[in-house]
């Protein structure tokens, strides 16, 4: 008997792939992509503003504009480029007004499954499969039994497997650790068999002696790490004495720290670079607005600034918990405050800044993981000249709806930047704010 032959796949894209990757339609290799009409709605609400998933909403529907041209998107129409499928605008909904039937409300949500519900009875050779970022979305029609799936591009594999930034050594040579101390820099292969990875943080332990190092890819060289003060600020661990280090290295462009709350990330990020504000033009400390219950800062009262101070709240606390360490007659202190009054020193919300040039600029972008890796991809390709960006955040503490430690851009970022010259990570693990606040992060 001849084998069955394999059903060609249609996927049903929603409005959350879309918003999360805009070049979406181009990741399906040969299959078919079919977009309900219902979240081409939902994009018009999306494509005013400056944040990216308005950008992201402006630029598929000016692509799906393009591959249509004359023709009609009720029809299949090829996609651009070599084994690529087709792609159509749904209108109907399935025939036994399956949705209507069962779910109460006729949401947008409802009306996309009965798009793609009705794409199945219509075309039964194809295997019809939703694709959506909205796990309760996928519940539901798996309820219905419509296949559905998490977008999976720009997802990592096991976020157990990340890239830590730094590994402990134990069973060396006390030998080869006092030479390490005596001479600073070792060549790598007196410690390993294989080249380590680039920028990597090392803790090598003996029985008797121990020492903080790191490899330089540039120079193939392990070299010793010591503690270091930056603007008043102590390293208290070894992740954050690497942490201040891999933001230090002018050779590092980009460095991403990762961390539970209270570890010291955007401390040590702010306070570094204030150690080094006469290589910057200015410092730009900022962070993505993740709106309480998704809606937009718009619906508050008053301007701008009074919309977007509370969510800004938290990096003004650790400017003036920096401030704190001197008194106010200080050159230290008095700086901060002339930095601020000339914005070299500019506390704002991401897309607020996003606009502006970034060359000779010291950029600290926290919470970095309510970011989507195309979010992450813009901010970087953006860096001039004499630019150093770090990412902060939480790859467990995500407030984005449809992100997860999997397919947040700050994972993603680790994940493929590992082993370059220019990137350094450091993932802190010690609580540092006091010993309530880590039992709590301990026991709750």
């Amino acid at each position: 008997m001849a084998p069955e032959k394999k059903k060609k796949k249609v996927f049903v894209l929603d409005t959350s792939v879309i918003l999360y990757d805009h070049n979406s339609i181009d990741n399906f290799e040969e299959n078919d992509i079919a977009i309900p009409i219902t979240v081409l709605e939902e994009l018009d609400n999306f494509k005013k503003g400056s944040d990216t998933k308005n950008f992201a909403a402006r630029e598929f529907i000016r692509r799906l504009d393009e591959l249509a041209g004359k023709h009609s998107l009720k029809e299949w129409i090829p996609l651009n480029g070599p084994g690529k499928g087709k792609v159509k605008v749904l209108l109907n909904g399935d025939k036994g007004n399956r949705t209507k039937n069962i779910f109460t409300e006729n949401t947008a949500d409802h009306k996309i499954l009965s798009a793609a519900l009705g794409l199945k009875d219509t075309e039964p050779e194809k295997r019809v499969v939703l694709i959506t970022k909205d796990i309760n979305l996928r519940v539901k029609a798996k309820s219905l039994e419509l296949p559905s799936e998490d977008y999976e591009t720009g997802k990592i594999r096991e976020v157990s497997e990340l890239y830590t930034g730094k590994k402990i050594v134990e069973g060396i040579d006390p030998k080869l650790i006092n030479k390490l101390y005596k001479n600073s820099s070792v060549s790598w292969n007196e410690f390993f068999e294989e080249e380590p990875i680039k920028n990597q943080y090392f803790i090598f332990k003996s029985d008797s002696n121990s020492i903080l190092a790191y490899y330089n890819g540039l120079d193939g060289f392990i070299h010793k790490i010591g503690k270091k003060t930056v603007y008043g600020i102590t390293a208290k661990n070894a992740e954050q004495t690497f942490a201040i280090h891999s933001i230090m290295h002018q050779d590092v462009k980009l460095v991403s720290l990762t961390g539970l709350a209270g570890t010291g990330k955007t401390l040590i990020a702010l306070a570094s670079l204030l150690e080094q504000r006469r290589r910057f033009n200015q410092i730009y400390l900022s962070r993505p607005i993740v709106p309480l219950s998704n809606k937009d800062i718009g619906f508050l009262p008053g301007d701008i600034k009074s919309k977007i101070n509370p969510y800004m709240e938290p990096l003004w606390d650790n400017l003036k918990f920096i401030q704190s360490h001197f008194k106010e007659k200080d050159k230290e202190f008095i700086a901060i405050n002339e930095m601020l009054n000339s914005e070299k020193l500019v506390v704002n919300a991401l897309a607020y800044i996003r606009g502006r040039s970034i060359s000779n600029i010291g950029f600290i972008v926290d919470e970095a993981q309510n970011l989507t890796p195309h979010e992450i991809k813009t901010i970087i390709t953006r860096a001039g000249d004499n630019t150093k960006i770090i990412f902060t955040g939480d790859i467990k503490q995500i407030d984005t709806p449809y992100l997860d430690a999997q397919s947040n851009g700050l994972s993603y970022l680790i994940d493929r930047f590992q082993n370059q010259n220019l990137y350094a990570h450091v993932n802190l693990e010690k609580g540092e704010r006091s010993e309530l606040a880590n039992l709590a992060n301990e026991l709750l």
